[in-house]
C-alpha cells in the first residue's frame, strides 16, 4: 500500500527554487543572496500577515532553495508570493521555481477552463513549473509519469515545449498583473493611541504588529489572562500615558481589529466616550494592539520555555506512531513515566534548541526594544498623518459580486467556445465528406449500442460502458426516426432473408422462429431428423398453449406496425395468422426505451443517464399531448 501523504497546512503555501545545474553550497548561498537583494526594494516596507517571505538552503539530492508562508486569512500574502516567484524567475533565467499549497497546484485551478484535458489533479505532480518568467507544464506524451529530476531536465533541454499556453498563462498573470502596486494598496495606515511601551515596540520593529493581531485575533480564555493583568506593556497600570502614533498593517489585519468587540481590561487606562468621539476610536483600537501584544508575549516566552509548538507535536506523534508507548492507557503510571523520559530526551535534542529559540524570538527582541531609553515626550512632537480611507471595508459585498461575475463571463466564454466546437464538428458531419450523413440515421444502433453495454464485462466497481462509444450528442428528427423506424421494421423480414450470409445483420431476437411461420416449411425441412420433428411439435403446443393468454399483448412481434396503435393497426393485427408470431426484441427494447424517456417529461431519469453515458441524447418529448404516440 503506498504511503498516504501528509496533510498540508491550510493556510500556507511552498515554493521551491531549483538551479539548472548542481551547485556547491557556496554557490547556493551566492543566489540565495542575489534572491534577497533582488527582492529587497520590493518587500521592505509589506506587512505580512504572520511571517515574512524566506528562503533556506536544501542539501538533499537536488541542492535547491526552499520555504513557505503562512499566510492565514490573507490570501494577498499567498499572490504577492506568487508575483515574488516570477519576478526571481524572470531576473534568474537559470532557475525553475516549483509552487504549490494544501490545495496542490493551485495555479492550475486558477486557469481550470484553459488546460488540456489531460491534466488532472491525479497526474499533475511534478508537472508545473515557473521558469523564465512563464508557467511550463510538462507535456504526458513526453513523460507520462515524471520523477523531478525528470522534470528538470526537461525543463533545461526542452524548453519551448513545455511552455503552457497563453490562455494559461494570461489567466495566472492576469491575477498578479497588478503586483507590487496591489501590495501597496493591500497596506493601510491608521491613527491609534497606545502605551509608550507599545510605540516603542511599533517605532523600532513595525512589522511586529503582524504578532500582535495574531495575539488578539487567535486569543483564548488562558491567553485572555495576561490581558487581564498587562503586567509587561503597562506597568503603570490606569497612570500609563497613551501616545499617539501612525501603525502600518495589512486590509486584513485591521479588518480583524475592527470587526471583535472586545471589553478592555480594567487596569487599561481607556478616554471618556462622552468625549472626543474619534479619539476615543483610536485609543480603543489601540488597546486591542496592546492587549494582543501582551497576549502574544507571554505565550511565546512561555512556549518557547517549553520548547511546546507544532515541532515537539510532531515528535510525540512520532512516538506514538513508532509504538513506544506500547499502547498504554494515558495517564498510567508507567504512561507518565515513558513520557518524562521522552520529554528530558527532547529538552537535550538540538530539535528543542531550535524550537525554542525560534518561539522566544520575538520575545527576546521585544525586551531588546523595551531595555532603550524611552518616554512619552518621544512622540508627543511628531506629526501624525490621518487614517486612511476604510470605505473598503464596507463595500466587500461590490467586490465579491465583481469577482462572482468576472468568474461567471469566464464560465460562459468556456461554454460558448466548447458548443461552437461541437456545432463545427456536428457541421462537418453532416457535409458532403462525412462518412455518415445524419439522414442515414439507422434505429437499430440504439439496440446494438445497449447490447454491446449488457455484454461489456463489468468489475466489482459496477457496469462500465463500452470505451468506443460515440461522446456526441446524436441530433435526432423524430418525425423522420418514426417513418424510418416503420419502414425499417416492415423490411425487416426481406433484410433477414437477404442477408443471411452475415449473421450481424439479422435478426436479433431471442426466439427466432421465422423459419416456422409456416408449418408445411417445418415439416419438408426436418422430416429427417427425429430430434427436429420433436421440437416443431413441442414449439407448436407451446404457441397453442400462449395463443389463448394475453401474453403475445405484451409484445411487439415481427408482423406488426409498433408506432401505429390506430384502429386499422389493430384491425390488421387481428387479421394475422393465429399462430404465436415471434417477437421482435430489438424493436420492443427500442419502443421501451423511447417510453420510459417519454415518462420522465424532460427530467433526468435512467433511461436518459444510461443513453448518455452510451453517447446518446434523446429530443425532448415536445409532441406529447399532440396525438403522436408511440
Amino acid at each position: 500500500m503506498a504511503a498516504t501523504r501528509p496533510r498540508l497546512p491550510d493556510d500556507t503555501v511552498f515554493y521551491s527554487i531549483y538551479p539548472d545545474s548542481t551547485l556547491s553550497t557556496s554557490s547556493l548561498q551566492s543566489i540565495h543572496l542575489q534572491i534577497l537583494d533582488h527582492l529587497s526594494p520590493l518587500i521592505s516596507d509589506y506587512i505580512w500577515q504572520h511571517e515574512p517571505f524566506n528562503l533556506s538552503l536544501s542539501t538533499t539530492a537536488i541542492p535547491h532553495l526552499h520555504g513557505h508562508l503562512r499566510f492565514g486569512d490573507n490570501l494577498e500574502d499567498e499572490w504577492f508570493t506568487v508575483f515574488l516567484l516570477f519576478e526571481i524567475s524572470r531576473a534568474f533565467h537559470a532557475l525553475s521555481i516549483r509552487v504549490w499549497d494544501s490545495d496542490g497546484e493551485f495555479l492550475l485551478i486558477e486557469a481550470a477552463f484553459h488546460l488540456p484535458r489531460w491534466l488532472n489533479p491525479d497526474n499533475s505532480e511534478n508537472r508545473l513549473f515557473i521558469r523564465r518568467g512563464d508557467l511550463h507544464i510538462i507535456p504526458k506524451t513526453s513523460l507520462p509519469d515524471p520523477t523531478l529530476v525528470d522534470s528538470l531536465n526537461f525543463l533545461i533541454n526542452n524548453e519551448n515545449e513545455s511552455r503552457a499556453s497563453e490562455a494559461i498563462q494570461n489567466a495566472v498573470k492576469r491575477k498578479i498583473s497588478d503586483y507590487p502596486h496591489r501590495a501597496k494598496r493591500n497596506m493601510h495606515n491608521v491613527r491609534v493611541r497606545v502605551p509608550v511601551s507599545v510605540a516603542q515596540v511599533l517605532k523600532h520593529e513595525p512589522c511586529l504588529i503582524s504578532l500582535a493581531v495574531e495575539g488578539f485575533y487567535d486569543r483564548d480564555i488562558d491567553t485572555m489572562k495576561y490581558a487581564a493583568k498587562m503586567e509587561r506593556f503597562l506597568s503603570k497600570g490606569k497612570e500609563e500615558e497613551l501616545v499617539l502614533v501612525n501603525v502600518k498593517m495589512s486590509r486584513a489585519m485591521y479588518a480583524q481589529l475592527m470587526q471583535q468587540t472586545f471589553q478592555a481590561p480594567k487596569c487599561y487606562p481607556m478616554p471618556s466616550r462622552s468625549g472626543d468621539a474619534a479619539g476615543y476610536l483610536e485609543a480603543e483600537l489601540g488597546m486591542k494592539i496592546a492587549c494582543g501584544f501582551e497576549m502574544v508575549y507571554w505565550q511565546r516566552k512561555k512556549e518557547g520555555d517549553e520548547g511546546k509548538g507544532s515541532t515537539r507535536s510532531k515528535y510525540f506523534e512520532s512516538l506514538e506512531k513508532s509504538g513506544y508507548f506500547e499502547g498504554l492507557i494515558p495517564g498510567s503510571k508507567e504512561y507518565k513515566r515513558l513520557m518524562e523520559n521522552a520529554e528530558e530526551y527532547y529538552r537535550k535534542s538540538n530539535l528543542f534548541v531550535r524550537t525554542s529559540e525560534m518561539l522566544s524570538a520575538p520575545v527576546r527582541r521585544i525586551d531588546e526594544i523595551l531595555a532603550l531609553p524611552h518616554s512619552a515626550n518621544d512622540f508627543s512632537s511628531q506629526e501624525v498623518p490621518p487614517s486612511d480611507d476604510d470605505s473598503w471595508l464596507y463595500s466587500g459585498e461590490d467586490e465579491l459580486n465583481s469577482t462572482l461575475q468576472e468568474r461567471e463571463k469566464e464560465l460562459e466564454l468556456y461554454n460558448s467556445k466548447l458548443n461552437s466546437k461541437q456545432k463545427s464538428k456536428e457541421s462537418q458531419d453532416s457535409g458532403p465528406s462525412s462518412s455518415k450523413d445524419i439522414d442515414d440515421f439507422d434505429p437499430r444502433d440504439i439496440a446494438k449500442t445497449m447490447q454491446a453495454f449488457v455484454r461489456k464485462v463489468s468489475s466489482y466497481k459496477g457496469a462500465e460502458v463500452p470505451e468506443n462509444r460515440n461522446l456526441e450528442e446524436v441530433d435526432l428528427d423524430v418525425d423522420r426516426f418514426m417513418k424510418d423506424m416503420e419502414s425499417v421494421m416492415k423490411d425487416q423480414g426481406c433484410q433477414d432473408i437477404a442477408d443471411n450470409d452475415d449473421s450481424e445483420e439479422g435478426s436479433s431476437s431471442d426466439m427466432d422462429f421465422d423459419e416456422f411461420k409456416d408449418g408445411s416449411d417445418v415439416a419438408e425441412e426436418d422430416n429427417n431428423d427425429g430430434e427436429d420433428t420433436f421440437m416443431s411439435s413441442y414449439s407448436d403446443a407451446l404457441n397453442s398453449e400462449l395463443r389463448n393468454t394475453s401474453l403475445k399483448k405484451s409484445f411487439i412481434h415481427a408482423n406488426e406496425e409498433p408506432f401505429k396503435k390506430s384502429e386499422g393497426a389493430s384491425n390488421a393485427t387481428d387479421g394475422m395468422d393465429e399462430d404465436f408470431t415471434p417477437v421482435d426484441v430489438d424493436l420492443n427494447l427500442v419502443k421501451n426505451l423511447l417510453d420510459s424517456f417519454s415518462s420522465q417529461q424532460g427530467l433526468p431519469g435512467p433511461t436518459s443517464n444510461l443513453l448518455g453515458l452510451m453517447g446518446v441524447k434523446l429530443p425532448k418529448d415536445d409532441d406529447k399531448g399532440k396525438g403522436k404516440s408511440l
